[in-house]
């Protein structure tokens, strides 16, 4: 059996290996550098309070997930609605309140947050148009209904007086 030998692939390869087993520690070390999120004590004492787990159970229904788009945050199990779950949680144990955590959420992402945003001149399409759209259609077909209705058909002059005949009759 014969082995092709090029020239320079023997020093490709031994670049390719040295350059790899010095980037091995590199990338180790950078994993160790990133801490990873700490313990609260507040945390676990909040996440062992049932009334407080209620309370951002029910600020996570109220939230929209910014991913999945037709679901709240409570439900969705997207990255960035984990990411927001945990950053109501940490407002939440900060002593803000709900309004607050609602006013924090507006500021950065808008009324698009809330699974039901508040009626405002930005939202009356999307809270009266499907309304509006309903009724327009509605109207069209009824004056669709009494067009048809009130337009005499044209019949022939034989069928006319074949209608009259049998109109007349006793």
């Amino acid at each position: 059996m014969r082995v092709l030998r090029l020239p320079g692939a023997s020093l490709v390869v031994t670049l390719g290996a040295v350059t790899f087993l010095a980037l091995v520690p590199i990338s180790s070390s950078l994993a160790d550098a990133v801490p990873p999120p700490p313990e609260d004590a507040a945390a676990q004492k909040g996440s062992l309070d049932p009334a407080f787990e209620a309370r951002l159970k029910n600020l996570e229904t109220e939230l929209r997930c910014l991913v999945c788009q037709n679901q709240t945050l409570a439900d969705s199990n997207a990255g960035l609605a984990e990411d927001l779950r945990r950053e109501v949680r940490s407002l939440a144990l900060a002593g803000k309140s709900d309004a607050a955590i609602k006013d924090y959420l507006h500021e950065r992402y808008g009324n698009f947050i809330f699974y039901r945003p508040p009626v405002e001149p930005d939202t009356w399409l999307l809270w009266f148009g499907p309304f509006v759209l309903l009724l327009a259609t509605v109207a069209w077909l009824v004056l669709r209904i009494r067009r048809t209705r009130d337009v005499p058909l044209p019949l022939p002059e034989s069928e006319r007086q074949r209608v009259d005949e049998l109109l007349s009759k006793p």
